[in-house]
């Protein structure tokens, strides 16, 4: 097992700082991160005499110091892509590799490496199918007196062995085709003989989704009109397979639950909607595809007895062997000439085998935003019980109310006796030392005190939760833990035994940290708050499309990631752990730098690589500052590629 640790080589900084003048940004310094995916593989000379080549890799690495464990004083000095011989004597050692950036950031790996002239024994070798990605074979291999061991393939067309690891590290390889293959594993050591093992195993491939598509979001009615989704309710009576002499093959195919479209050998395949639908009023297409063979499919939604001469499409990229989520501006059908007020079919164009879920358009909600329950499922009880138990028996559901097309957990304690007797939870990952803060609302027919915090789930029952008076008026309550605790099975708890009177809690929230720092997170009300730069007199560039608003600038050169940039200024308090929010998306694949930092020289800053692409998702970081100042702030730095990037829903919490 390696051990990884980063260490910052300030004098290198000081370095590039000398050779600057005073106006001269330095944000790019502290966005070079350290080296990544430090390995080193030794391969031992197989003749009783000790002899060890060491060679390292890494990602973002100039040069690298070898530390060989023994009784070495000075470590080997070696440029990327080189090697060193080292000659040991029998027995175990740990060897220390520390990679280097080209501003001397470190990353320090310690390897295991045993060395003995005994031909290796007790040889295990476990070879496994990858359970998410298809045609890889997992192989791990351990032996005593083992150096490394060498992976066979079976593979007639491919040179052999394909892969070499030292001994007790895990080895992925990537089969072309499924099918039965003779495998073998040769161990070795430093003695001449060697240990081998073979097995006829069979590579499997992934033809269909493991995993349900993303949930949709709770919307209301009016606001989505649903072609095929187990989240709304469908246009009813339509036909996913109608005669239009296609050559794909349709079948309903179930997930956990869950139906789903499957179309295979597509050529060309359709929908007849059950009846005319008028999507005028909607802003986005939504639609999830799963492939482990396409490359991209065109969509096309089709107006009643429309011609082919005037269908209009738009192409989507398919990513393999995992769900592609699309929010498609119907701006991009519309803007093509065509009409949506009386669609009647939709109509697949593609190759290979395709699965489709969660078809729908939806508009922005005309009742505001959905509720966010942060790390919480159905926090606003609009999916009924759903996530939420009496106690921590899974297979108890929480009893809830509707009224007025509100729904919200209700419970009527008749006698007194222990708080826990009389419980509302939902089980959730809480991880010890970090900060939470739970937001909820909550009523009762008198005034009376409910226990509200986070705690586990069973022995020995460690929690947080307080005391919270409560009235007959409505009113929403925050409280703050931080966790003595953890465990990934853990939960949010509401204790309500202890007095008697009807309780009723709504709209649960669960966030790591102590809430938002940043002001206008959602651009809602435009570009206040925001900057480009540091400059207090620079606004940032927003857009409002569908009623949402949210950052967007087009980086048309590339250049200094600075150059394109978006910031708000926040306090930054030096030595705590902030968790950064963001939703964001582009028209291309690339990357952005997300981070805090200062707004003046030094210029520090925790900026790190986020991808993004054209689906819109939601990215975490987290960041523990090693700086502070009243005027620091929440950055993005975008100017390093072409592509434009939106941003929006900005959270910054303190943990």
């Amino acid at each position: 097992m390696k051990h990884i640790k980063t260490i910052y080589k300030a004098f290198i900084i000081l370095i590039f700082i000398s050779a600057c003048t005073e106006d001269e940004n330095l944000d790019f310094l502290e966005n070079i991160a350290p080296p990544t995916n430090v390995e080193a593989i030794f391969k031992i000379t197989q003749d009783n005499t000790g002899l060890v080549t060491v060679i390292p890799t890494a990602e973002g690495t100039v040069s690298f110091d070898v530390h060989f464990g023994d009784t070495t004083v000075e470590p080997a000095k070696l440029e990327q892509g080189t090697t060193v011989d080292h000659i040991y004597v029998e027995g175990s050692y740990e060897v220390t590799l520390i990679a280097y950036n080209s501003i001397g950031k470190t990353t320090e790996v310690l390897l295991p490496l045993v060395v003995s002239f005994q031909a290796p024994q007790n040889l295990v070798v476990t070879l496994e199918n990858d359970a998410a990605v298809s045609k890889q074979l997992n192989i791990t291999a351990t032996a005593e007196f083992a150096t490394t061991y060498e992976f066979y393939s079976g593979e007639a067309s491919v040179t052999q062995p394909v892969a070499i690891a030292n001994i007790g590290d895990v080895l992925n390889y990537q089969y072309a085709e499924a099918g039965v293959y003779d495998v073998k594993v040769i161990a070795k050591g430093g003695a001449v003989e060697t240990t081998e093992y073979t097995e006829e195993f069979e590579v499997t491939e992934i033809l269909a989704p493991i995993e349900n598509a993303p949930s949709p979001s709770t919307r209301d009615a009016v606001d989505v009109i649903s072609i095929f989704s187990d989240k709304y309710t469908d246009v009813a009576d339509s036909d996913f397979n109608p005669n239009w002499n296609q050559s794909t093959i349709y079948s309903a195919f179930d997930l956990n639950g869950d139906a789903i479209i499957q179309y295979s050998n597509l050529n060309y395949q359709g929908i007849d909607i059950g009846s005319e639908i008028d999507a005028s009023s909607m802003e986005t297409l939504h639609i999830d595809i799963w492939t482990t063979d396409a490359t991209s499919i065109n969509i096309y939604p089709l107006p009643n007895g429309v011609v082919p001469s005037d269908e209009r499409f738009v192409t989507k990229t398919l990513e393999a062997d995992q769900w592609n989520s699309f929010d498609i501006p119907m701006s991009e059908f519309t803007d093509q000439g065509l009409t949506i007020d009386a669609l009647k079919q939709f109509k697949f164009v593609g190759s290979g085998t395709v699965f489709i879920d969660n078809l729908y358009f939806y508009k922005t909600s005309s009742n505001g935003p959905a509720f966010d329950g942060g790390l919480l499922t159905n926090g606003d009880f609009e999916n009924g019980s759903d996530s939420w138990l009496v106690g921590v028996d899974d297979s108890t559901s929480a009893p809830v109310e509707t009224v007025g097309g509100n729904t919200y957990y209700t419970v009527d304690v008749t006698s007194a006796g222990n708080a826990y007797a009389v419980n509302l939870s939902q089980k959730v990952e809480i991880i010890e030392g970090n900060t939470y803060t739970l937001t909820f609302d909550a009523v009762s027919n008198v005034d009376r005190t409910i226990l509200a915090g986070i705690g586990l789930s069973k022995d020995p029952w460690d929690n947080t939760a307080e005391p919270v008076s409560i009235s007959s008026t409505i009113t929403t309550y925050t409280v703050t833990h931080v966790a003595t605790f953890g465990a990934p099975d853990a939960r949010v708890l509401f204790d309500l035994g202890a007095e008697v009177g009807r309780v009723a809690i709504d709209n649960v929230s669960l966030i790591i940290g102590t809430g938002n720092i940043v002001t206008n997170g959602d651009f809602e009300n435009g570009s206040d708050s925001w900057l480009e730069g540091v400059d207090d007199s620079t606004s940032a560039p927003v857009e409002t499309v569908g009623g949402n608003t949210y950052y967007s600038i087009d980086v048309a050169a590339a250049g200094n990631a600075y150059d394109v940039n978006l910031s708000q200024k926040v306090e930054i308090i030096e030595g705590n752990t902030y968790t950064l929010t963001f939703d964001a998306w582009s028209n291309v694949d690339r990357s952005i730098l997300a981070g805090i930092g200062l707004s003046k020289d030094p210029w520090d800053n925790t900026a790190e690589p986020v991808s993004i692409s054209p689906t819109r998702t939601t990215y975490t970081l987290t960041h523990v500052a090693t700086f502070g100042a009243t005027d620091a702030r929440v950055l993005f730095d975008l100017g390093a590629e072409i592509g434009t990037v939106n941003i929006d829903d900005v959270s910054l919490s303190a943990n």
